[in-house]
């Protein structure tokens, strides 16, 4: 980070805290994540799709939204994830997508939400071609989970998952290869996968230095 910007500082800064975000994010596409972007070894991909990082403001400093899937479900059953899917033809873009999908997921008026800029896309080894954006919600409202997708929704203290000390790295065989991957858990919740790296790419994007 800069020398007169420190982010403990800005978590307690609502808005000098978004202005900050918006800023590096504003520079995420001119940056690479090594072990990171992708880092899951998708063989091939053959969908684009947008996911919402909510950041909700609290009276503890700001928290990051996720979700935890239902556990029938095709794809990733009972994993936390931020709300989100695949971009369709009738989408505009990324941004729309996401926040129809959180809307449809959760119950998330898009009107509640700041949209602060993108991460670079993020591969998943399943073939998605995944664009994650930040958004800021001052008041979420009443939220109304999608029963068939959406077991729960929670909030992580945003203090947590810029916290490098609270990410571990951990592999498994996948077909006849080690994959890598990040988990970040928190409380009972096991945070991994792509949604860990997502977090991971935002802690290293807002913590990088500049000049």
């Amino acid at each position: 980070m800069s020398k007169d910007v420190r982010l403990e500082e800005l978590l307690a800064s609502p808005e000098r805290l978004r202005a900050y975000i918006s800023e590096r994010l504003s520079q995420a596409a001119d940056r690479t994540f090594p072990l990171l972007n992708g880092d899951e070894g998708a063989r091939e991909v053959r969908w684009p799709a947008a996911v919402l990082a909510p950041l909700v403001a609290g009276e503890d400093g700001p928290r990051v939204l996720l979700t935890r899937r239902t556990p029938h479900l095709v794809h990733h059953p009972g994993q936390i994830s931020f709300p989100g899917g695949r971009v369709e033809p009738e989408d505009p873009g990324p941004v729309e997508a996401a926040l129809r999908e959180t809307k449809e997921e959760i119950g998330l008026a898009p009107q509640r939400v700041q949209v602060l800029g993108a991460l670079p896309p993020y591969v998943t080894i399943t073939g998605y071609r995944v664009t994650p954006l930040v958004g800021w919600v001052e008041d979420p409202g009443d939220l109304r989970p999608d029963p068939f997708e959406v077991a729960e929704v929670f909030t992580v203290p945003l203090e947590h998952v810029l916290d490098p000390r609270r990410y571990v790295r951990h592999s498994l065989i996948y077909g006849d290869q080690r994959r890598y991957y990040w988990a970040v858990p928190w409380r009972q919740y096991f945070i991994w996968g792509a949604t860990a790296a997502m977090l991971r790419m935002f802690l290293e994007l807002l913590r990088a230095k500049v000049d």
